[in-house]
């Protein structure tokens, strides 16, 4: 699971790059319900806001939706390559288990140096 992508679907699909699978929301759900887990979190795929919950608990009649928070990926690498133009996420946990995010992002070009001997 860790090495596949989340998607906008239930159970499992062939990933479009024809290596590995996309998985949905039940199967996350049902993972988590069986091995006693509140939380999955990955690193494996770039997410332009540095973090992102994947699934959405919907509420039609009051057009309102709100994160399952049961997945999350984590990207830590600001603008990834130096070209994708993203910000970058640390998820900290307290010692409550409440979660913390911190965004950053990269270092401007004028910023960067070479280190004094």
């Amino acid at each position: 699971m860790m090495w596949s992508d989340p998607d906008d679907l239930l159970t499992w699909k062939m990933s479009p790059r024809g290596a590995g699978w996309l998985f949905g929301s039940k199967v996350v759900t049902q993972f988590n319900q069986l091995n006693g887990l509140e939380l999955i979190c990955r690193a494996h795929q770039l997410v332009q806001e540095g973090y992102k919950y994947w699934f959405f608990i919907h509420f039609y009649l009051y057009k309102f939706r709100f994160p399952q928070e049961n997945l999350i990926t984590v990207w830590s690498s600001p603008n990834y390559c130096y070209r994708c133009g993203n910000v970058a996420a640390i998820l900290n946990f307290d010692e409550n288990l409440e979660r913390k995010i911190t965004i950053f992002n990269s270092v401007p070009e004028s910023a960067k140096s070479v280190p004094l001997k």
